[in-house]
């Protein structure tokens, strides 16, 4: 990586708060024992339902308001965790949401061309898995800023989603079976929240449990000292990234197959939720790192609160407002921590 990319590492390393040292003494015998230092989310995600409901039991303490928020958020997740992996190794993507964007384009447009099914979101998974790929090059080869770099390759996808669809909503012949595919509802859940546990378990597995995901902690927190212990800090970050181009193609061909359209403004609104998730999951379940649960609990934490409010009446600007207010009081809480 580069020197100005070594200072990327080092403001994520900050902003996440991995070097934290933990609670005050003052705090340290109160704050632990209720949890509050690593649950507050859901805390705050409890205290909202019980408001909401209150406030508007006819239409918030509904089975179709939980499915709403359940599918609604789903896709935000699985961006917000494809986000997840290269801020563990210490590198920003700010490519994830034109990622998606791009892949629903290429399904749509596979599709209307009779291209089969399966065969569509394996083109457009393998699209994914290439953007990263020169993500990697753009930023090890080239030492280009991870931000600056994949700010550029973001345009870039947006520019060919449009490309792809002349700048149109594309919804001519989608597939019978790929519609089944995003609109199923296995057990009365919509299928895309399976989806999103299935993709959650493994992440969370490979982050939490094997050499690579602990390696790609390691990195984050300090290149420098992890390549001295051995390890191939660029060959990581470029794994990360390709993990990122991956599940965000992955989101993609979901989304596509439960909207049966594509269009070019599909992608960019998912970044901003995605970026607040993550910087709000640094806070959660294992406070000082961004990780899988917490990046969970701070996705359906910003979706009850918007949907609450949209409920209520708000304006539909609420969620911009709701998601860029989170992703500044995440950010400041998760520097605090760090100072401590």
């Amino acid at each position: 990586m580069s020197t100005t990319d070594t200072a990327a590492t080092s403001e994520a390393t900050r902003v996440t708060g991995r070097d934290s040292a933990g609670p005050t003494k003052r705090s340290g015998r109160i704050i632990p024992r209720l949890g509050l230092d690593r649950f507050s989310g859901l805390y705050v995600l409890a205290a909202l339902i019980i408001a909401y409901g209150i406030w508007l039991p006819d239409t918030f303490l509904t089975s179709q308001t939980a499915r709403s928020v359940a599918d609604g958020q789903a896709i935000a997740a699985i961006v917000a965790l494809a986000l997840v992996v290269p801020l563990a190794a210490g590198v920003f993507d700010l490519s994830v949401a034109a990622t998606l964007g791009f892949s629903v384009c290429l399904v749509a447009w596979l599709q209307g061309h009779h291209v089969n099914a399966i065969l569509s979101v394996l083109t457009a998974v393998a699209a994914g898995i290439v953007i990263g790929a020169v993500n990697s090059l753009v930023i090890i080869v080239l030492r280009v800023n991870s931000f600056i770099g994949t700010l550029g390759m973001g345009s870039l996808l947006a520019a060919g989603s449009y490309w792809i669809t002349d700048g149109q909503t594309l919804i001519k012949g989608f597939s019978p079976d790929l519609l089944k595919a995003g609109r199923a509802q296995p057990a009365g859940i919509p299928v895309t929240v399976w989806y999103l546990v299935g993709i959650a378990l493994v992440l969370w597995f490979v982050l939490e449990y094997t050499p690579v995901g602990r390696y790609f902690y390691a990195v984050g927190a300090n290149p420098q000292a992890s390549r001295l212990a051995g390890l191939r800090v660029d060959r990581l970050v470029a794994r990360s990234l390709i993990l990122a181009g991956f599940l965000s193609a992955l989101g993609g061909a979901i989304l596509a197959a439960k909207l049966g359209l594509g269009s070019p403004d599909v992608g960019p609104p998912y970044l901003l939720p995605a970026f607040s998730a993550a910087f709000l999951g640094a806070t959660q379940i294992k406070s000082g790192r961004v990780n899988v649960l917490g990046t969970l609990v701070a996705v359906y934490l910003l979706g009850v609160g918007v949907k609450g409010l949209q409920l209520a009446g708000a304006p539909s600007y609420v969620g911009d407002l709701f998601n860029g207010a989170a992703l500044i009081i995440a950010v400041a809480l998760a520097a605090r921590t760090s100072r401590k």
